[in-house]
Parts: C-alpha cells; structure tokens; sequence
C-alpha cells in the first residue's frame, strides 16, 4: 500500500523550474491525502498566474503516478499566504546570515505618504517594545530617505562584519538597527538608485545582517507602494502592517491606497495610528485639534481594522529625534499602543 511519505519522497525529487530547490523544500506542496490507490495533494504557488503554473503542475503529477500502485492523482491549486510567499522568495536568494537568525515577529510600518511620521512612529513603536522587555530590532527600509540613525544616535556609529554576518549597531537600550545611512561616508550622502538596487540593499539587511534572536522586528518603509514596500511583502514574512496617517484628508486619502497594496499582497493589517491628531495646550490642558477633526476612527471602520491610536504633535519628540536621544521620549501615550499590537501578535500566534 502506498502511504503519504512515499508521496513526499516522490515530490522531493521534482524541482521548481527556476530554482535548484525542490517543490518539498520551497514549501509548495499541502495536504497531501492517500485513499486507497487515488493521491490527492495541492500544490501552492506565490501567485496564481505564475508562467511555469503548468510545468510545475505536470511534473508533479508525473512523479506520484510512477509510484508503484497509484491509479489516479489530483492536484489541487492554491495561493501561498504573505508569510508562505516570502518564505519562498527568501528561500531561493537566502543571505549568508539568514539561517541563524531566528526573528519571531516581524512588524511593517507604512505610511504611504511621507511627512506623517512614519519613522517617528517605527522608532516609538522599537523603543516601546524594548520597555516592555522584548528583545528589538529596527531594519530601515526607507533607503533613499533614511532617518532612523538620526533618531536613535548622536553621532553616527558603524556595523561591523563577522563570520556570521553583517552586525547590527546596538542603541543605547539595546536596540539592533540597521539602515543605510550607518554605510555611507556621511550622513548627508543621497542614495541616487533604482529600483533594483533598492530592492537588492533591503533583501540583504534581511538575510546578509546577524539578527540573532529576536522577539520582534521593526521594519520602516518608505512612503508609496512601489518597489521597497512590495520587496519587503515579498521577500520578508511579515507578521501584519502598521498603518500611520494623519488627519487631513489628503494623508488619509493616500494611506487608504497603502491599505489596499497591503491587502492585495496578503499581508495582515495590524491596525492604524493617527500621528499628529492634536496638540495639548500648555497653560490650559486642552486638546487642540490642529489639523482638523479626527478621521482614523472612520478609516479603521471602513477597512475593518482596529484603530491602535492617536498621537499628539509634541515639540519634544522633535527635539530629541533631532539630538538623536529618542529613547528618552517618556511616550506615555504610545505604550497603549504598544500593548495592544504584542496582545494582537501573540493571539494570532497562539491560533
């Protein structure tokens, strides 16, 4: 009688047409089911129009019907999950330090326009993460725009090389980053690349970097939805997306766009924060809707995700991102912030 490891070993044997790697060990093969003499298995592919869809289905088939004894075979398709894609990508490009590194959670920050605060957001969510006691890291995807060095180092520090990989530079509290301004000769380099370039730099602070253990990952990407965003949905498994705007209705207009790319890759949506929603009076305590009335409340309902927070504009975050001390912001309101987004990870893990 045939069994389902005969089947596995039979599929180990089949090659993805444009890897070295087989089916099994890209993770393309689910389900496989063994009744009597008829084997039924789905294979799952990183997009559903995928031009060698036919060729991988084909060869597949072929090699469970050498199987001695099995009568008939029915292959299923399916798409993989934002973390099964990236897994895949990842598997066929994989960087000298990705296999010792062992990252739990990794968190997107998105805008989808700039001047909102995004990389303020990042860098608080790093900072709150790291109080409560997880081990953090904070991977600057924002490459020709980079500002989280400027934030968290008062003079700029270097990574190092190792056996194992390229090392982070430790924060002050222990923060792991890495961004391209820490590589250039001076901070005020512009990064003048293209795409594929820009791609290539952050499919290497993932895989080339030595993470090490990590509980979470913060990534920054830039504003948009073009080529560094879909890299790193494509190229790194996220755990969701942070989604950061502002009240005006342009910034809201444009975030809506970022929520639909986020969706389309299959990525989870974590939740909004609505950064510079108001300012707090010094002499009276009121709040002072600056920028116009709230709309993060509506934008969460519409695509049914929950609304994390509203952060007031304070000149003090200001000052110390700009002398590079953003660990010593007290974010009181971001800590709310912080708890509900570990409490949202740590139950999706546990389902």
């Amino acid at each position: 009688m045939i069994d389902e490891r005969q089947v596995h070993q039979a599929l180990q044997g089949v090659k993805h047409p444009e890897s070295d790697r087989s089916l099994m060990e890209l993770g393309m093969i689910r389900d496989v089911r063994v009744e009597d003499k008829q084997v039924r298995f789905t294979v799952v592919l990183p997009f559903m129009n995928v031009p060698v869809k036919d060729q991988i289905v084909s060869e597949a088939r072929a090699a469970v019907e050498k199987l001695p004894g099995v009568e008939r075979v029915t292959v299923k398709l399916a798409e993989m999950t934002q973390k099964e894609r990236a897994h895949f990508m990842s598997a066929q490009h994989e960087g000298s330090a990705q296999g010792l590194n062992r990252v739990k959670h990794v968190v997107a920050v998105l805008s989808g326009k700039g001047g909102v605060g995004k990389s303020t957001v990042a860098g608080l969510l790093a900072v709150a993460l790291r109080r409560e006691g997880y081990k953090v890291g904070l991977l600057d995807a924002d490459i020709t725009g980079p500002s989280i060095p400027k934030m968290f180092f008062p003079t700029l520090k270097r990574p190092s090389n190792s056996p194992l990989g390229i090392l982070p530079v430790d924060s002050k509290t222990g923060i792991k980053i890495m961004s391209i301004n820490l590589l250039l000769p001076s901070e005020d380099q512009a990064v003048i690349w293209r795409g594929p370039l820009i791609s290539k730099a952050i499919q290497q602070f993932w895989g080339d970097v030595f993470w090490g253990d990590l509980d979470y990952l913060v990534v920054d990407l830039p504003p948009g939805t073009a080529d560094a965003s879909l890299t790193v949905m494509q190229s790194i498994p996220l755990e969701g997306v942070v989604l950061v705007t502002t009240p005006q209705g342009l910034a809201g207009m444009v975030v809506r766009k970022a929520a639909q790319m986020t969706r389309h890759m299959g990525a989870p949506i974590l939740g909004l924060v609505e950064n510079m929603s108001y300012i707090t009076c010094p002499k009276c305590g009121e709040r002072i809707e600056i920028f116009g009335p709230s709309k993060a409340a509506a934008t969460a309902e519409k695509f049914s995700i929950p609304l994390l927070g509203r952060l007031p504009l304070d000149p003090r975050i200001s000052k110390l991102c700009d002398a590079g001390m953003i660990e010593r912001y007290s974010a009181d309101a971001f800590a709310p912030i912080a708890r509900e987004l570990v409490a949202s990870v740590e139950g999706k893990a546990d389902r």
